[in-house]
């Protein structure tokens, strides 16, 4: 009877505390850490900007094409913002972040808003890379001339221009034993000086 009963205690107390040591390490999932690594394949109606530094290196064929896309007020920004997840090291789980609603913030305006849904598995001590696809109209946010909103897209890569204010805002969905996790509020991805 006692050994009856040493034995439904261990089967009943074991699960118990390997199930708070897994609730412990799903709590440091909250801990990966989320930074803007670069920008990617920068294109500004239709002109590639990848080795572009100022206006100036612009041909004429290019500057046609922008002026004439401010003129019809069509002006569409596309690129990949690069964001590293890096779950931490101390942390013996590795989690899958699932989804992740963002919001792109350009000097403090809010510009678009989209999700990522693929799925990347985030060992611990191993950064991956998560590429954000933006897409946005320019002009329904910066209301400049062709040279000065060419200047804000370099600045943004870090090829010209002053610095500018980039601030990503996420809302994580991460995979763990227990099913999703959904961060109750959203998170400051990137909130730096770019360029």
């Amino acid at each position: 009877m006692k050994r009856s009963f040493i034995f439904l205690a261990l089967f009943v107390v074991l699960p118990a505390l390997s199930g708070c040591q897994t609730l412990k390490e799903i709590a440091n999932l909250r801990h990966v850490d989320f930074s803007l690594d670069r920008l990617s394949g920068l294109n500004l109606a239709g002109v590639s900007l990848q080795n572009v530094r100022s206006y100036r290196d612009l041909s004429a064929g290019d500057l046609f094409k922008l002026t004439t896309a401010v003129a019809r007020r069509d002006l569409p920004l596309r690129f990949n913002l690069h964001v590293a997840a890096l779950n931490p090291e101390t942390n013996s789980v590795a989690a899958r972040l699932v989804r992740m609603d963002w919001t792109l913030f350009l000097e403090d305006r809010e510009t678009i808003s989209g999700v990522v849904d693929q799925e990347q598995v985030l060992n611990p001590g191993q950064p991956v890379d998560i590429p954000v696809a933006i897409d946005l109209e320019l002009l329904s946010f910066f209301d400049k001339n062709a040279q000065d909103l060419v200047d804000l897209v370099l600045s943004l890569s870090g090829e010209g221009g002053a610095p500018k204010n980039v601030r990503l805002q996420a809302i994580p969905v991460i995979d763990t034993v227990i099913g999703p996790i959904r961060y109750p509020d959203p998170i400051v991805i990137v909130n730096r000086e770019v360029g």
